[in-house]
């Protein structure tokens, strides 16, 4: 990475704002058909066809429109948008600004996790410098289109990274999702026609702009194009932030990262943080992809790899994440809000060696009351660890219940307990 990547003549020097100066030679829509042409796929967990996405936005419609970057990265084990508004936030302004051209917004706000302080501060100076440089404000480089980008600071909710949650906290109320329809294209940010895309799915606009629809294809694989930053975390010699093209696997990924830490071999893994299901050894080789990973029964969610060993055990790794849910559950929905909580208490009790068969009972059951029936994706994906780590190593849940193994905790350590 080039030193001083942050700052604005740096990046200009690197064909900084010259995806801008394309883009404006063409109309709104002409950019559109171009995203959609590229098959750029959103890097905020679900996938969803950028191009497409903007096209949802209603035009010439005599409405304010709005561009709003959902900048809150919470999910355990991501780490792939913060390096970006780090080192390169000037590639995500460009982003902003060319994507709020496509549909016709001239108002953008980036709702960035509060505890990023250092992100926060390196946006809001690569916004005044933009805009000193004639990239934001009124008539952009003579374009006629006019752009104001806020950076806002969140209160560090890991539900305000849903969508709808996030546009309620940026207009000042209590981060609860909204229920849908209607969606944001229509019904977004204060009511109006708004577009929500994660930080990474901006970045990379400016790349393809320059590079081309056919160059970004080209990068990835079928219905996958372009590259990917990976999050690795765990037992790798060196954890970090890989681009790799997407289909590239977790074997290559961790030849990358230097290998398994020594005395180490892999037993499980999270393709997309902890709200996808865990995956193990055997899918080593399987191309992390949006398609190939659901193939498997996962999902590539947010290319947060966290790699465990056959010296981590799943049990407790389920249990960390259950509660982290039940912590960060909103309470809007009694689905989430109990079945979190009890699964927790569930937990507890068959790591301190007392549980029982009829406690994975209760699991599943508690899961299949979750999965599909809360309100948001929050209650969605804190059944995944369960599920998987059940379906793949139900023997290790059975070692505890079955005295095997010794408890990890003393009942009297646990809050269920009391």
């Amino acid at each position: 990475m080039s030193p001083n990547a942050w700052k604005l003549d740096v990046y200009e020097q690197l064909d900084g704002y010259a995806a801008l100066r394309k883009a404006l030679r063409h109309t709104p829509d002409e950019i559109i058909a171009f995203m959609k042409d590229s098959g750029h796929r959103g890097r905020g967990g679900a996938g969803f066809p950028v191009g497409m996405k903007w096209g949802f936005v209603p035009q010439n419609d005599g409405k304010p429109h709005y561009m709003v970057i959902n900048a809150d990265e919470g999910e355990p084990g991501t780490c792939k948008d913060l390096p970006l508004m780090m080192n390169d936030p000037h590639s995500v302004i460009e982003g902003v600004i060319i994507s709020s051209y496509a549909i016709r917004a001239n108002n953008a706000y980036i709702y960035v996790r509060g505890e990023a302080v250092h992100a926060i501060r390196k946006l809001r100076h690569a916004v005044k410098e933009a805009k000193a440089a004639g990239y934001l404000g009124r008539n952009i480089l003579g374009s006629g289109f006019d752009l104001d980008i806020v950076v806002h600071a969140g209160a560090g909710a890991y539900i305000c990274g849903e969508e709808t949650a996030l546009l309620d906290s940026l207009e000042g109320y209590r981060g609860q999702p909204r229920l849908r329809p209607p969606f944001p294209a229509t019904h977004g940010l204060y009511q109006q026609p708004s577009c929500i895309n994660n930080v990474g799915t901006i970045a990379a606009v400016p790349h393809i702009i320059l590079g081309g629809a056919q160059w970004w294809k080209d990068l990835g694989s079928d219905n996958s194009a372009g590259t990917m930053i990976y999050s690795l975390s765990g037992r790798v010699n060196r954890p970090g932030q890989y681009e790799c093209g997407m289909g590239t696997t977790l074997r290559e990924l961790i030849e990358l990262a230097g290998g398994m830490q020594e005395g180490h071999e892999i037993k499980f893994w999270t393709p997309g943080g902890s709200s996808t299901p865990m995956l193990t050894a055997d899918h080593i080789d399987v191309p992390l992809d949006f398609d190939s990973v659901a193939k498997e029964g996962s999902m590539l969610g947010t290319t947060a790899l966290m790699i465990y060993s056959n010296q981590d055990c799943p049990v407790y790794a389920s249990y960390r994440w259950i509660k982290f849910y039940h912590h960060e559950s909103c309470g809007k929905c009694t689905p989430c809000r109990e079945g979190n909580y009890w699964m927790v208490h569930v937990y507890e009790r068959i790591l301190s060696g007392r549980g029982t068969e009829e406690d994975l009972r209760t699991l599943t059951d508690a899961c299949a009351n979750l999965l599909g029936r809360s309100f948001c994706g929050l209650g969605d994906g804190a059944t995944s660890c369960v599920t998987s780590s059940l379906k793949y190593f139900r023997q290790d849940y059975l070692d505890y219940i079955e005295g095997h193994r010794p408890p990890l905790f003393h009942p009297d350590e646990l809050v269920g307990a009391h």
